[in-house]
């Protein structure tokens, strides 16, 4: 890749992405796991060298974003597109191809070698009660964690997509998360339905009176206690669908906005936000 990086290379057309693996025998130029050109129309074609032994969410990010540091991927549709892409080329077949992203990103994360491992680890250490509600779960790799340390677990996910991809995986790994659809804003869950409720670098994905309104309502469900992560970034990462550039007097303030019973703010790879649920402790 760093063969290629120097050359000033036209942004493409919005969702003009297009993958593919590379053939046997066929060389990358560069020698890394993805190659790039532009097509005449203006697209961008990704060829790849990914299989079910190396695809994960750790491998994944790292390779495209190079390509968004040199202009080649513009914004969270184009990113997303060539991920996924990606990942179904991967293997020989999509059910194949997302077993083995899941596999392989959870033998990462429970490692320690993903980049995302220390997040999830504190999370987990977060967590009070049996029961956890994971807000914002996306593929779900924290739920399936909290999970596999015996607690109660349900995930939910604007995304249909991501929480189909959750349901199933989880059933293949023998868990019985409660996977479904639902807006961190307006969650469709009875007050005080689980221990613990956690938002976990979700609500840099919003804007700040979304943020406040994801937090209360994650309060409201929450018998215990609510655990938030975000992270902490010099401009907001547009690939990633970020909109606010958030530091430790964000969550403070956030803090101020809601009904809570304590509060917490610390740094850990980004920065933490722990609520206590209102009457938690009392009576």
């Amino acid at each position: 890749m760093t063969a290629v990086l120097d050359r000033p290379l036209p942004t493409p057309a919005a969702g003009r992405v297009f993958v593919r693996a590379a053939r046997a025998g066929e060389l990358l130029d560069g020698g890394g796991p993805l190659w790039w050109h532009v097509r005449e129309d203006g697209g961008l074609c990704l060829v790849h060298r990914f299989t079910a032994a190396d695809i994960s969410d750790d491998a994944l990010v790292a390779a495209l974003s190079l390509l968004v540091d040199i202009g080649a991927l513009a914004g969270q549709d184009e990113f997303e597109a060539a991920a996924v892409q990606i990942i179904l080329s991967s293997a020989p077949t999509a059910v194949e191809a997302w077993d083995a992203f899941y596999d392989n990103t959870l033998r990462g994360l429970t490692d320690g070698t993903s980049a995302f491992a220390p997040i999830h680890r504190r999370a987990r250490s977060l967590v009070t009660g049996g029961s956890v509600l994971e807000v914002g779960s996306c593929f779900g790799f924290l739920a399936i964690q909290l999970a596999r340390d015996g607690r109660t677990v349900a995930a939910c996910d604007l995304s249909r997509g991501a929480v189909s991809l959750l349901h199933h995986e989880s059933r293949r790994y023998g868990l019985p998360i409660s996977s479904r659809v639902a807006d961190a804003t307006a969650l469709s869950y009875d007050d005080s339905s689980f221990d613990t409720v956690t938002l976990i670098h979700l609500l840099e994905h919003l804007e700040d009176d979304q943020a406040v309104a994801a937090i209360r309502e994650a309060l409201r469900v929450a018998r215990r206690a609510v655990v938030i992560a975000v992270p902490f970034e010099e401009t907001p990462s547009e690939h990633f669908g970020h909109q606010q550039n958030l530091e430790t007097a964000t969550l403070r303030q956030w803090a101020e906005e809601v009904p809570h019973a304590g509060a917490q703010v610390f740094e850990d790879h980004g920065g933490w936000l722990l609520l206590s649920s209102v009457g938690f402790g009392r009576g």
